[in-house]
C-alpha cells in the first residue's frame, strides 16, 4: 500500500515518503504547513489513491476530544421517559457515534482526518492519546469496549496556530509542507489550468512570489490564493503587459484574491504614494 500522488494533486518526494512511512509504522501523520497548502486535501487523495473510504473530522475551537469517539444524549432519553418511549430501556439508542467509531467499526482499512487540531483547546491532543494509539476506547454507558477492526490511517493537519504538547508529537509521524518553490508551483497550476500560457505564468508567479517575499506582510498569499488569482485573470483575459505594475499602481490586478486585510492593502497603497514621492 503505497502512496505516490495522483493526477489530481503533486505531491513532493519527501511528502510521499512521509505518507508511506507513517502507513508502514502505523502511526498518526501529523502534518503542518500554512493554511493553503494543501494539508486537508491530502488525506483526501491518499484515500482516492489507496481505493478506501475517508472519515473526516473537522475540528472547530468548541470540539471536545469525547465527540470524535461518541456523544451519550441524556436529554432526549429523559424527554422519551417522560413520554413513555419504549426505546429508553435500552441506552444504545442514545448514543452518537463519532468520527473515530465510525472508522474503528468499517470493515475494511479506512483514512480518519483530524482537520486543524490546533483550533481545540490544548488538552484536546492529550485527550485522544490512548484512542489514537490503542485504537479502542470504552463506552462507559453501554459497559462495551470498541476496538478498531482495522487500523485506520490516520492523518491529522495543523496550522501551526498552538504547540501540541509533546507525549502528542511523539506518537506521530510529522511532516512539514513547506511552500512549494517556482517549479513545484508551476507543477501544480498545469494540475488545476492546464491550458495557461508560459508567458502569463511566469510574469504572474514572478510578481506572486515578489508579493510573498515583501517584509511587512501580515498574510503571505498561500497557494490556494495563486490558483484562485490565476483563474480570474484567464477569466478576464489579460496578458502579461496588463500585469505589469508602476509606481502609481503597486497594487496587483484582482488583488483582491491575493491580498486578504487592508493592512496589507494599506502598505501597497503607501508603496505607491513613497515611489510618486520620488519621482
Amino acid at each position: 500500500m503505497k502512496f505516490i500522488g495522483t493526477e489530481d494533486y503533486v505531491a513532493t518526494q519527501d511528502l510521499t515518503v512521509a505518507v508511506n512511512a507513517a502507513i508502514t509504522l502505523e502511526r498518526p501523520l501529523l502534518v503542518k504547513g500554512e493554511p493553503g497548502t494543501g494539508k486537508t486535501e491530502l488525506a483526501r487523495q491518499v484515500a482516492g489513491a489507496l481505493g478506501l473510504p475517508i472519515f473526516e473530522w473537522h475540528i472547530k475551537s468548541t470540539t471536545k476530544a469525547q465527540q470524535g469517539l461518541y456523544e451519550y444524549d441524556a436529554v432526549s432519553r429523559l424527554r422519551d421517559s417522560q413520554l413513555g418511549d419504549a426505546r429508553v430501556h435500552d441506552v444504545a439508542n442514545y448514543i452518537k457515534r463519532g468520527k473515530l467509531w465510525q472508522a474503528f467499526e468499517a470493515d475494511g482499512k479506512v483514512v480518519l482526518l483530524i482537520d486543524e487540531i490546533d483550533k481545540a483547546d490544548i488538552e484536546f491532543p492529550n485527550d485522544l492519546l490512548q484512542e489514537l494509539d490503542r485504537m479502542e476506547f470504552h463506552v462507559y454507558e453501554t459497559g462495551e469496549m470498541v476496538v478498531a477492526k482495522h487500523r485506520p490511517i490516520v492523518i491529522i493537519t495543523s496550522n501551526n496556530e498552538k504547540e501540541l504538547p509533546d507525549a502528542f508529537l511523539r506518537r506521530c509521524f510529522f511532516h512539514y509542507i513547506r511552500f512549494p518553490d517556482v517549479a513545484t508551483m508551476k507543477r501544480i497550476v498545469a494540475v488545476h489550468h492546464p491550458g495557461i500560457k508560459d508567458a502569463l505564468l511566469t510574469t504572474a508567479l514572478t510578481q506572486f512570489y515578489e508579493i510573498r517575499e515583501m517584509n511587512g506582510l501580515k498574510k503571505k498569499p498561500s497557494t490556494s490564493e495563486v490558483l484562485d488569482w490565476l483563474k480570474l485573470l484567464l477569466a478576464e483575459d489579460l496578458s502579461p503587459e496588463d500585469l505589469k505594475r508602476d509606481g502609481k499602481d503597486a497594487l496587483p490586478r484582482l488583488h483582491g484574491a491575493l491580498l486578504k486585510n487592508e493592512q496589507d492593502v494599506h502598505m501597497f497603497e503607501r508603496l505607491a504614494f513613497l515611489a510618486r514621492g520620488q519621482r
